[in-house]
């Protein structure tokens, strides 16, 4: 059994930011949840009517999806007339691949058994 670390490993990351990535994390673990943020990625903005269409889901459904991805601060939406349109929030999205870059940073990786790098295949070259 490992035995935790005297000390937290270095991060620039407070106990806060820590628990708002908790909070983006969970907003991002339904799969429903990452196919809306994928699709508001790749348009300016659109309705939730717009959303409802390109997912086989209810208009219910959807609106409780953008509603947990806007308390979690990656989704705005803003009144047009009659309906919402949503996108991407910019300086979240920039803020969160920081934060992310940061605890990653920090974070030790455990040495690869030979039969573990034979069974991965051949190394990635980039994403």
């Amino acid at each position: 059994m490992i035995d935790p670390p005297s000390q937290s490993p270095p991060s620039d990351l407070t106990e806060e930011e820590l628990e708002r990535l908790v909070t983006v994390f969970k907003a991002l673990a339904h799969p429903a949840r990452l196919k809306i943020v994928h699709g508001l990625a790749a348009s300016r903005s659109c309705t939730c009517g717009d959303i409802v269409r390109a997912l086989p889901l209810a208009q219910s459904t959807v609106s409780e999806h953008l509603r947990i991805l806007k308390s979690a601060g990656l989704v705005r939406g803003e009144i047009e007339g009659p309906r919402a349109n949503y996108c991407l929030d910019a300086d979240m999205i920039a803020c969160l691949g920081t934060r992310v870059a940061a605890l990653f940073g920090t974070l030790s990786t455990c040495p690869v058994s030979p039969r573990e790098t034979a069974l991965r295949g051949p190394e990635p070259k980039d994403f």
